[in-house]
């Protein structure tokens, strides 16, 4: 049986040596009054109820899976108990605006409890995450008498949120969409269409469920920028605030997945439902991506926990299981073989996964403190500084760590041999549920056109700049400390080599377009594989402080992935720079 303990002591270390978060809290008023003491306590606290509580019905929520009856969908055993005890624990409002219920909390306290809670189960999270995220957008978008109908309750934990976007002909080009609103004399809109592959979009877990839906008004514009967002719910909502009539939209069918079977994945049909406007008209899409921006982040903490949970199983398997003899000569004479962690290749495989967990676990709190900045700082240009910061890493966040922890999971079962292939060892289970962060919130191919053609090639390359200009100078205060100098200098030809990349894409887009979509994900990769160099040097600098075996491990495995990972970005580089006319080349009826 699979097991998971959460990494707390690593988080504390990012968290506290890495990037003082509690000096960048007491210089922001609005999270000047957050006790480090509470967080600990925090962090202790989810630790214990997601192991608990939530990780033991992960196996068998994917065995029995989430059930389609007649229009009702049921969740797996637990699944509702479980639930109840979240809500109830503060946990989904953990980061909301006190106005609504919410406590507060900074990012950078969130992204850690987020990536517990994925580990633990990551069906079983989405159902909380996606009200979150809901919620958010309305925070920022919706008036406030829609505010104070449905954010207290969707942070209780009393209703749960979804949103609906993709229909069955139209994904990434949501300008083609066909669901329509209607304006209505009292104010309000009928909604009309289909939406598929919505996450939570029926379930028994709460008396309510709140959509936020993209449709288009008769008289809109072509295009994206004719889509208006509104708040359609499931039952509608009296002025007492009880729940009335049923509205008009149901759940058609789930579908069949591969992973994550706990999470119901509802075909949603709105036959005329009642809905309310969000924000202005035909601007949905700009509210709606506060939300989708939410989400991006969030799946890249479903892909870390994953990878976490697979290091620490595949771990504990490599020092148990006995096979072979060290290539040095017996390591375990008494015993009838080595464990197989004597032999390189398996320790290969587990320091490329762990180098991946620490790496991304530690990008994820370097985006969670530019979105805390840029949420809180009351400096104008430190919130405008850490706007760019959070729009160039958002599609890295998403795309970079997700594809990273496919890999790392898939490394991980190879471990275990055949054994890995066998249901009850957990290994792939993992591996089939983190193959959806690649593909849901914005397939992955999408984030990289996103980084290069919207974050690189839109504005000149400003945004790399900016990032450059923050590594260099961690790499130049590196450069004198001699327990560092080598991690320095190769990130500084790392970031080198991507300054030269991308003033080889600017160079050559204008006259051939093609380059932004051809190397789009090879340039994500190298660039992410820096944002993970960046990161290893900040751990690396902060571990060369301390004296314990915990400092030193880590100094261990900085070694290997700026020895054994990092120059992979080099080739990434060489294959952005040799162009896309061999990927065009190919006549269309050849395929």
């Amino acid at each position: 049986m699979p097991v998971f303990k959460a990494p707390l002591r690593d988080m504390r270390f990012i968290l506290d040596e890495v990037f003082q978060a509690s000096d960048i809290w007491s210089r922001l008023p609005a999270l000047a009054d957050v006790d480090r003491d509470t967080v600990d306590a925090i962090l202790e606290e989810a630790a214990k109820f997601n192991e608990n509580v939530v990780f033991p019905i992960n196996r068998s929520g994917d065995e029995e899976g989430a059930q389609f009856n007649n229009g009702v969908v049921t969740t797996p055993a637990g699944f509702k108990e479980a639930f109840a005890q979240y809500g109830e624990g503060g946990w989904i409002g953990l980061g909301a605006d006190p106005r609504w219920g919410g406590q507060g909390m900074p990012k950078m306290v969130t992204v850690m409890t987020e990536e517990i809670l994925f580990a633990a189960n990551p069906s079983f999270a989405l159902y909380p995450l996606l009200g979150i995220g809901a919620a958010l957008a309305m925070s920022q978008h919706a008036s406030t008498e829609l505010n104070e109908r449905y954010l207290p309750k969707i942070y209780s934990g009393e209703w749960a949120g979804t949103m609906c976007l993709t229909e069955p002909h139209c994904g990434t080009d949501l300008g083609i969409m066909k669901t329509r609103a209607v304006p209505q004399a009292d104010g309000s809109f009928q909604i009309t269409g289909t939406k598929i592959f919505i996450t939570g979009g029926e379930h028994d877990l709460t008396s309510n469920i709140v959509h936020l839906v993209l449709a288009k008004l008769p008289d809109a514009p072509a295009g994206s920028k004719g889509i208006s967002l509104f708040v359609v719910p499931k039952f509608l909502v009296n002025e007492d605030g009880s729940l009335g009539a049923r509205n008009a939209v149901s759940a058609g069918n789930i579908e069949h997945k591969m992973g994550i079977k706990g999470s119901a994945t509802c075909v949603m049909n709105f036959d005329g439902a009642t809905g309310w406007l969000v924000g202005e008209v035909n601007k949905g899409l700009a509210a709606m991506f506060v939300m989708m921006n939410y989400e991006r982040l969030s799946m890249g903490l479903q892909g870390i926990g994953a990878s976490e949970v697979a290091y620490q199983n595949a771990a504990a398997y490599a020092k148990d299981r006995i096979q072979g003899r060290s290539a040095q000569g017996p390591q375990q004479p008494e015993k009838a073989a080595d464990s197989i962690l004597v032999h390189a290749d398996v320790r290969r495989m587990l320091l490329k996964v762990r180098a991946h967990n620490e790496a991304g676990r530690c990008f994820a709190m370097y985006v969670s403190k530019y979105l805390d900045l840029s949420k809180y700082s009351e400096n104008d240009a430190e919130r405008v500084a850490a706007n760019d910061i959070v729009a160039l890493m958002t599609p890295v966040a998403k795309a970079f760590l997700t594809d990273r922890a496919f890999d790392a999971c898939v490394e991980a079962q190879q471990v275990f041999g055949g054994h890995g292939y066998v249901r009850e060892w957990g290994m792939e289970q993992l591996v089939r549920d983190t193959r959806i962060a690649q593909i849901y919130e914005g397939a992955n191919g999408i984030q990289a056109l996103d980084l290069v053609a919207r974050k690189l090639a839109a504005n000149g390359g400003r945004f790399i700049e900016t990032y450059l200009a923050e590594v260099r100078a961690l790499i130049a205060e590196a450069a004198g400390n001699p327990a560092l100098a080598g991690f320095a200098q190769a990130t500084a030809a790392a970031a080198d080599a991507i300054a030269d990349a991308t003033a080889w894409i600017l160079s050559v887009v204008r006259e051939r377009p093609n380059e932004l979509s051809g190397s789009s994900v090879d340039f994500l990769h190298a660039f992410g594989l820096l944002c993970y160099a960046h990161m290893w040097l900040l751990m690396a600098r902060a571990a060369a402080a301390g004296d314990t075996p915990f400092h030193a491990d880590k100094l261990a495995v900085a070694r290997f992935f700026f020895g054994r990972t990092l120059p992979e970005l080099h080739s990434r580089v060489a294959a952005v720079k040799a162009g896309s006319d061999d990927i065009m080349a190919l006549d269309a009826a050849s395929f």
